[in-house]
């Protein structure tokens, strides 16, 4: 298959949404460099992307790990030369009342979701601004729950609602270096995180009930269009959710 002499790097690539929009990245001629905890996965991942002809780079990553992102800024520096898309996928929930919470999983998901994009994002800023031609694109995962809570989900959500605001101060710095930054707010893909729905999610009224889903091929699609629109472009929000999910409207 053709290149598109583009890199494209996506956190969280082993699996759900992150495996996803990797696999779609380089099915559109991005050279795509996938990160994730579980090396297994990731390997799953760059065999079904090599079987197709496309390049990738699967490098082990611990997004709350500085050292971990700083390796795989590098590799994929010195694998590709350049950096035009980061995907800053890499995230997961703690359920549980706010009064019980741990402190732990609170920090945990706080350091996953909001300081991981960071620490991402200034690294991709480095290469970036650097490069030639200079800029990139930065997209950043959002969920719906940056946008309305579903019951005991105050970490996640805090750290979602947190991510909006760094898609926009990344957004408004990122312009001095041709640097656009976009969000993407899912609801409801069918991933392995989001199977239970179908057996029933907790509702605002206390009822539990089946929630529909969608094909994560639906945000997968979304992400190539938000990384492929032209320079002068940016998709600042987008959200792609499942059409009859109980998102809109009153609980």
């Amino acid at each position: 298959m053709s290149s598109n002499g583009k890199v494209a790097l996506v956190t969280g690539g082993g699996s759900g949404i992150g495996k996803a929009a990797a696999i779609a990245l380089a099915k559109e001629g991005f050279a795509a460099v996938i990160g994730g905890r579980r090396v297994d996965r990731l390997q799953e991942v760059a065999h079904e992307i090599e079987g197709f002809g496309g390049q990738v780079l699967a490098v082990p990553t611990d997004v709350t790990d500085p050292a971990s992102i700083k390796n795989i800024f590098a590799k994929t520096k010195e694998r590709f030369g350049r950096l035009d898309v980061l995907f800053n996928n890499a995230g997961f929930g703690a359920a549980a009342p706010i009064e019980e919470l741990p402190f732990e999983r609170w920090k945990a998901v706080i350091d996953t979701i909001l300081t991981g994009s960071f620490l991402c994002t200034q690294e991709a800023f480095r290469i970036m601004r650097d490069q030639q031609p200079m800029g990139g694109r930065i997209i950043n995962n959002g969920s719906i729950s940056a946008h309305a809570p579903r019951p005991n989900s105050a970490a996640y959500t805090s750290a979602k609602h947190a991510i909006t605001g760094l898609t926009k101060s990344t957004s408004l710095d990122g312009r001095k270096y041709d640097i656009a930054c976009g969000q993407i707010d899912v609801g409801n893909a069918l991933t392995e995180m989001t199977q239970r729905m179908q057996r029933g999610v907790p509702q605002a009224n206390g009822t539990v009930i089946e929630e529909p889903t969608m094909d994560v091929q639906n945000v997968a699609r979304a992400v190539v269009f938000m990384a492929t629109v032209t320079p002068e472009a940016n998709v600042q929000f987008l959200t792609v959710m499942a059409t009859k999910m109980p998102f809109v409207g009153r609980g």
